[in-house]
C-alpha cells in the first residue's frame, strides 16, 4: 500500500510539473485568481441586493474573465449581448440561404420554360392544322426570358400586306401560344416587327404598323384567358431590330415576339427569407 501511494504521488507530481510547464504566466495568474476568495459589496444605498465583486490584482486586472478578455480582445464579456447574431455580411449564413433560394427558384423557372416549350412543340405536332405552321415558330431562351416568335415566310405572311389584323394561320398559332402561356404565372411582353421595306407616303409607318400588330396579338391572347395584370409591355419596334440583320428586307424580319419574363426573386439586403 505504501508503495502504491508513493507511485500515485509521483504520478501526480509529474502531472503537476507537466501542467505547469505547458501553460504561460497569464494562464497561471488566471487560475490563481479563480481560486481567490470573492469579496462582497452592497449598493451605496444599502437597498440593492448583495453581489459578488471580482477580486483585483496588483495591476487592477480582475477575475479570470477579464484576464481572458485581455488575451482575446475580439471576444465579448459574458452577458454583454455578444451572443446576438452579428451583422450580416458577404458570406453570412443569411446570404448563403438567400443565394440558395434564388438558385432554386431560377432552376424551377428554367424547368417550367422547358416544359412550356415542349408542350407547344408537341401541340404543333399533334394537331394537323398546326403541324404545317411549325416553320413559322421560333422558340428560344434569352436573358430576358422564354421568347416565342411568329415569323413570316416568303409567300406565307402572318399579316396581309399593310394589314393590322392577323390572318387565319397567325390566329391559330397565337391561340396555341396563349394556351401554353396561360399555364405559367410569368409576366409577358409583346412586340411587333417589320422589315425595312419603304412604305407608301399615305400608308402607316413601320412603327405604327408594328405597334398595331402587337396590340392585335394582345387582344387574341386576352380572348384565351391572359389577364391584363400579366401584360408588362406592348410595343412596336418597326424595323429597328431585324431578326436577320444581314438582310433587313427578308420576310423573316416581319414577326411577332412574345416573351415570358424571368421572375428571379429580388430580396432586400438583410431582408427576411
Amino acid at each position: 500500500m505504501a508503495y502504491a501511494d508513493f507511485v500515485t504521488a509521483m504520478m501526480a507530481f509529474f502531472l503537476l510539473m507537466w501542467l505547469i510547464n505547458s501553460v504561460d504566466q497569464e494562464q497561471l495568474r488566471g487560475v490563481a485568481d479563480y481560486f481567490s476568495p470573492s469579496t462582497v459589496s452592497t449598493d451605496n444605498t444599502g437597498s440593492a441586493p448583495l453581489r459578488l465583486m471580482p477580486p483585483r490584482g496588483d495591476e487592477g486586472v480582475s477575475s479570470p474573465d477579464m484576464a481572458f478578455l485581455e488575451r482575446n480582445p475580439t471576444s465579448h464579456a459574458p452577458g454583454s449581448g455578444s451572443d446576438e447574431t452579428p451583422d450580416d455580411g458577404e458570406g453570412s449564413p443569411r446570404d448563403v440561404a438567400r443565394d440558395a433560394l434564388t438558385s432554386a427558384l431560377a432552376r424551377r423557372e428554367q424547368a417550367e420554360f422547358e416544359s412550356a416549350e415542349m408542350s407547344l412543340r408537341q401541340a404543333l405536332q399533334e394537331m394537323p392544322e398546326l403541324a404545317e405552321l411549325s416553320r413559322h415558330l421560333i422558340i428560344d431562351q434569352t436573358p430576358e426570358g422564354l421568347r416565342i416568335q411568329l415569323i413570316d415566310e416568303e409567300g406565307r405572311p402572318m399579316f396581309d400586306a399593310g394589314a393590322t389584323r392577323p390572318n387565319e394561320r397567325a390566329i391559330v398559332l397565337l391561340r396555341a401560344v396563349a394556351d401554353v402561356v396561360e399555364r405559367l404565372p410569368n409576366r409577358i411582353t409583346i412586340s411587333g416587327h417589320t422589315d425595312a421595306s419603304p412604305v407608301p407616303p399615305d400608308a402607316p409607318s413601320n412603327w405604327e404598323l408594328s405597334s398595331a400588330r402587337a396590340n392585335a396579338a394582345l387582344r387574341i391572347l386576352q380572348e384565351r384567358g391572359i389577364s391584363d395584370d400579366r401584360i408588362s409591355d406592348v410595343r412596336g419596334k418597326g424595323s429597328a431590330e431585324p431578326l436577320f440583320p444581314d438582310d433587313p428586307y427578308m420576310a423573316g424580319n416581319r414577326r411577332l415576339s412574345i416573351v415570358l419574363l424571368r421572375e428571379a426573386p429580388v430580396l432586400p439586403p438583410g431582408g427576411a427569407l
